[in-house]
């Protein structure tokens, strides 16, 4: 690997980023690009004692509350989008099981500005949204006056994860990554953390990325690893690449009703296989195939030269 090389395997790129303890932003593109791929890989190496950070991560942080590797979440909703909030979630936010969790509630905007405020290397950043509801008073926003019109505001206390997750459609070698539909909050996530990772559909060459720099969603020099896993966001879209696996969802929630069903669905879909491969080969070519796009909606071209 030469020094600007920073392709890895997950399981390196696990083991290198990811510590006992450490806060993680993961799910930043909301109900896209969930990097399930590296949670599940987290999971096989059983880290402990995590901070997660995200707006919507479906169910993704309901997979690792109930595999015992959170200690808080800080998010503004954990659970299932197609069926309903997290079994994992309320068995440890009500029963202590596997075990207590300390909850930072937030709203999908307000993740979005403490990440904001901690990328621009800002302590808060001010808001109007939500006063006056319950989650306000929490330790995480404060009251500041507006030094222009006198109007109270509502602080936004800045999130620094320790390491940022994402999955993108394409990176260079070097990091350069471009990503297209829905970000959510995936570049604010990016420059607010001191590490990111990122798993994606291809590797590509840095021409390309050169060719549409507007497409450069995450620049290189953010990156500590780059990881090429197709299907790396399965069960949640990559658009252009792989339909969102809407059955695999319902067949979740059902499945993880109770504790038992949890940990039998845990053991044949993280610790069975090895490693996102045999993931893949265990759901299957034909239904593999079934969730790639079977047409081509391309962009109009746009021309760069002067």
């Amino acid at each position: 690997m030469t020094n600007m090389d920073k392709v890895r395997s997950l399981h390196d790129a696990v083991a290198r980023d990811i510590h006992d303890g450490c806060s993680i932003a993961m799910g930043c593109g909301l109900e896209s690009l969930i990097p399930f791929a590296a949670s599940n890989e987290i999971i096989r190496q059983r880290k402990k004692n995590l901070t997660l950070i995200a707006p919507i991560s479906d169910m993704q942080f309901d997979q690792l509350i109930g595999a015992g590797c959170v200690k808080k979440i800080v998010a503004s909703w954990v659970g299932n989008v197609a069926a309903g909030l997290g079994h994992n979630y309320r068995r440890a936010a009500e029963s202590g099981i596997p075990h207590p969790i300390e909850i930072e509630d937030h709203s999908n905007f307000t993740i979005g500005l403490g990440l904001q405020a901690a990328a621009t290397g800002l302590p808060f950043l001010p808001t109007k949204s939500i006063r006056g509801s319950d989650i306000s008073r929490g330790p995480q926003f404060g009251s500041v006056k507006c030094p222009f019109t006198g109007d109270e505001l509502l602080a936004v206390k800045a999130i620094s994860p320790d390491v940022t997750i994402l999955h993108v459609q394409r990176a260079d070698r070097q990091g350069n990554a471009h990503a297209w539909g829905n970000f959510g909050v995936m570049k604010e996530a990016a420059f607010a953390a001191k590490t990111v990772i990122l798993t994606c559909e291809e590797i590509i060459d840095h021409e390309i990325i050169l060719s549409d720099p507007n497409r450069t969603l995450i620049p290189g020099f953010l990156v500590s690893s780059v990881v090429h896993q197709p299907f790396g966001s399965h069960p949640s879209p990559a658009q252009g690449y792989t339909r969102r696996d809407d059955s695999f969802y319902f067949e979740y929630h059902k499945e993880t009703r109770s504790l038992d069903g949890f940990e039998k669905w845990l053991q044949t879909w993280v610790f069975s296989v090895a490693d996102h491969g045999e993931f893949l080969e265990r759901l299957g070519g034909e239904r593999l195939k079934r969730l790639v796009p079977q047409e081509s909606l391309v962009a109009a071209p746009v021309n760069f030269s002067y």
